[in-house]
């Protein structure tokens, strides 16, 4: 334990004791003021119960009694003077009789009996209590221990897993507080629980508590998220070196906890007494439902043994007998170099079991397996990637891409380096520098052990090196732009690795995060991969035809020749008379009401015409009205778009950081390559309200002409790249000129 959580150790003990000390007092005074009759007690239940009082925890406590009424006065005695010194009390009386009775039908009130004590008054009568309810839960254990598991299983379906979350819940996520407290409940009332398995989750209780309690101290408020932008306080605060170690940290105790709870819970439904035995591979065999390994099977002597356990427990959808898992992480060695013969067979097979295979990859992980088939797994075993976009580890992440591709692999010719591909896409995060070349460099080795023909590890490395290509082109640049299509072409080379690299891409956007991918972006990666692929198959298209602005209804807009407006459920298109800060005016607009702008296209035709459409996170709330108004009212110099925009940057506090990397400084870069017809421009800087109204200001006051704009938000930072041409219809070429429009950029970013 590092030395701060040394200082820290099991304060939530000590602040039970000093609380357990003043609600002592406080009865004590309580019962000189008001005469009792009968037995009283005050219970300490539930967390409290338990001595695991975080700072801000709700105090939960039960008087209990014998008598039929008790002095209403009394109880307030007791409840005032809690409150009046701060505590938010959870607080229940109720009669022997009533307890016990609810702890047969409440499920809440009987876990918070469990790990009930005395805190004052009748020591003899509260233990009695305590002692009937759980008698009472006893009688009824296996029952009351099914609808345990139930509440378990639905509140993991809201919270997520504590293991693999950017912004993990301690305790009520999958791996978290709960799941520990819940087992303890369930071993209370008969439940059997290895004393190993008890041992570990005491060890993981007590990790989790001390980030809880650090959590707490340093936000001030109670909360169990533990939030992106608390993360640095906390890890300080708990006794870490850094946030990045606090996240592994938890994401190692979370699986702790989720895999031991999973293995116990199975055995709420045990298998039948009847032995029934399926041969399922070499040394491999079902029994009763569970994956076993044959008597004579050696995991040291045979090294593929473990890729075929676990491929058959995906395949049959069972679990590895917990006896077999031990042998294996015993005896089971690293795998030779090169693999056998059929080593990588093996593992394409087990990938190709998407889903099914993951919770086989989280068993083989308990007992270290997967760094004995690939050492360099280490490196990315429960590392954190803590940014906007990835909800998972990296380890999780890449185990998640490889079952989505197994999902897709009907979409391509070779399968089997779809899933490889999708493994070791982000197995260079685990290393310094950057991830693509240290991936690169890592399977370059990798590929032949795993006995890959030349042409086959080429493959793999080209995907591992433009893994972000598709999106990051489609999402940033004008795929109805010639030089786009090309470009992309090049890189990828052939049709086969091009659909392999559309099939990697939905597959790591899926596994990233809901915002990685969506519609927009599948519509626009789709459109590249088409024209691409049009390309490759030497086919003279039209660049038109691919235009997705102005479409054929933008296009009718614009032969009327008036101001229209069309407004759908997350887009605005706005046609007018041509004319410098049509666009500027409607990006004001539109932070104005605070939505969120994902990208935006412009055009202008030789009838004096401009059109821009502009594609948002979300519509708004209150519907387009007012919207369209504030929009028109812009055109006609009605509204003064920039004050209102300091107004709404006073009145709202900047958003929360969502990224480890936070806010980065301001760069201004061109690209020549990037257009056949347009100079590409590319603005990196930390988002805030009206930025993108500040960029194209500079770019309508310079009479620089936007034909095309894509925005991206990552995080705390945008790029907004713009395909801008001179008032003459050149590109912006002189260096002087360029200097100049980046400096003043720059001036407005700051």
């Amino acid at each position: 334990m590092p030395a701060q959580g040394v200082a820290h150790a099991r304060s939530w003990e000590e602040l039970s004791d000093k609380t357990d000390d003043e609600l002592r007092s406080v009865f004590a005074a309580a019962t000189k003021q008001h005469s009792l009759k009968g037995r009283v007690a005050l219970l300490a239940v539930g967390g409290y119960g338990r001595r695991e009082l975080a700072p801000f925890s709700d105090l939960d406590v039960v008087l209990v009694h014998e008598k039929k009424h008790l002095d209403p006065a009394f109880a307030q005695a007791l409840w005032y003077p809690l409150w009046d010194s701060g505590h938010k009390v959870g607080h229940a009386v109720r009669m022997l009789r009533e307890t016990v009775a609810m702890v047969r039908d409440d499920i809440d009130t009987a876990t918070s009996i469990v790990t009930a004590r005395v805190i004052a008054g009748d020591a003899v009568f509260g233990e009695k209590v305590i002692a009937k309810s759980l008698a009472a839960l006893r009688r009824r254990s296996r029952e009351w221990t099914k609808l345990l598991h139930a509440s378990v299983l639905e509140r993991h379906r809201s919270a997520g897993e504590v293991a693999y979350l950017l912004e993990p819940d301690l305790k009520n996520g999958l791996g978290g507080l709960r799941d520990i407290h819940a087992m303890w409940w369930a071993r209370a009332v008969g439940f059997e629980l290895s004393d190993r398995d008890q041992q570990e989750l005491a060890e993981c209780n007590e990790v989790l508590l001390r980030i809880r309690v650090a959590l707490h101290r340093t936000t001030g408020h109670p909360g169990d998220v533990l939030h992106l932008q608390d993360q640095s306080a906390v890890a300080h605060e708990a006794g870490f070196a850094d946030d990045d170690e606090l996240m592994a940290t938890i994401a190692s105790v979370g699986r702790r906890v989720m895999w031991i709870t999973d293995e116990a819970w199975a055995r709420l439904d045990p298998p039948t007494a009847s032995r029934s035995e399926r041969p399922l591979a070499p040394g491999v065999a079902l029994v009763n439902g569970e994956v076993h390994l044959a008597d004579d099977a050696d995991p040291a002597s045979d090294p593929t043994l473990v890729v075929r356990v676990a491929t058959a427990a995906a395949s049959h959808g069972a679990r590895i007998d917990r006896d077999s898992l031990d042998r294996l992480g015993r005896f089971a060695r690293e795998w030779p170099v090169p693999w056998p013969a059929g080593a990588h067979e093996a593992l394409v097979a087990f990938l190709l079991e998407g889903e099914r295979a993951i919770p086989v990859w989280e068993a083989l992980e308990q007992r270290d397996l997967i760094s004995r088939v690939l050492p360099e797994w280490s490196a990315v075993r429960c590392r954190p990637q803590r940014n906007a976009f990835h909800r998972f580890t990296v380890d999780r992440h890449l185990w998640q891409t490889a079952a989505n591709a197994a999902a897709l692999a009907d979409q391509v010719s070779r399968p089997d380096l779809l899933v490889i591909g999708a493994l070791f896409h982000d197995l260079g995060k685990g290393y310094p520098g950057d991830h693509t070349d240290a991936g690169l460099e890592l399977f370059a080795s990798i590929g032949p052990r795993m006995g890959l023909i030349d042409r086959d590890v080429a493959t793999v490395m080209t995907l591992i090196r433009h893994h972000l290509l598709l999106p990051d082109v489609a999402t940033r640049r004008d795929v109805s732009d010639d030089a786009t299509i090309q470009f992309v072409a090049e890189q990828v080379g052939d049709t086969a690795t091009l659909r392999l690299l559309h099939a990697l891409t939905q597959a790591d956007a899926l596994a990233t995060g809901p915002t990685a991918w969506g519609g927009w972006k599948e519509e626009l990666v789709s459109t590249l991969v088409a024209r691409v692929e049009a390309f490759l198959a030497g086919e003279d298209v039209d660049s038109s035809t691919w235009r997705l602005f102005p479409d054929g209804d933008t296009l009718a807009m614009m032969a009327r020749g008036e101001h229209d407006m069309l407004a759908t459920d997350d887009s605005i298109t706005v046609v007018s008379p041509d004319r410098p800060g049509l666009f500027t005016s409607v990006a004001g607009v539109l932070s104005v009401h605070g939505l969120d702008i994902l990208s935006a296209e412009a055009h202008s035709d030789e009838h004096g015409m401009a059109a821009s459409r502009f594609h948002l996170h979300k519509p708004p709330l209150s519907g387009w009205g007012e919207v369209l108004r504030d929009v028109t009212a812009a055109f006609d110099g009605r509204l003064d778009i920039d004050a209102r925009l300091r107004d709404r940057a006073a009145t709202y506090a900047r958003r929360r950081r969502e990224s480890a990397r936070g806010p980065q400084p301001p760069e201004v870069r061109f690209d020549d390559r990037a257009s056949s017809n347009a100079t590409v421009i590319e603005v990196h800087a930390p988002d805030r309200v009206g930025l993108l109204r500040d960029i194209t200001k500079v770019f309508a006051d310079e009479r620089l002409d936007i034909r095309h704009a894509r925005i991206a938000t990552l995080g705390d930072n945008v790029i907004d790249t713009f395909y801008v041409r001179e008032a003459s219809g050149e590109k912006v070429e002189s260096s002087e000129r360029r200097e100049q429009i980046s400096q003043l950029l720059l001036a407005v970013l700051v």
